[in-house]
């Protein structure tokens, strides 16, 4: 497992939040990013069920493997103010 960062910063003339460099979208006050960001961390905590996954790979091959619903990353909000 894995550990997330979920970061509130300014972005776009008001606030979002951001993990591993990739924008939510934009919150008007920082409180709702706050908000937000809170409930995303907190339901990608949420366990799943264990599912057969299927993809194809980037040279064309097709994979397939199980994902478990238990495989949670460990989540936390940093608070960029």
């Amino acid at each position: 497992m894995g550990h997330v960062i979920y970061k509130v910063v300014q972005h776009d003339g008001g606030w979002a939040y951001t993990v591993n460099g990739v924008f939510s979208e934009p919150f008007a006050t920082h409180a709702a990013a706050l908000a937000a960001a809170r409930r995303a961390a907190t339901e990608q905590r949420v366990p799943g069920r264990t599912e057969a996954i299927q993809y194809e790979t980037s040279d064309g091959k097709w994979r397939t493997e199980t994902a478990a619903g238990n495989d949670r990353p460990e989540t936390e909000v940093e608070d960029g103010r």
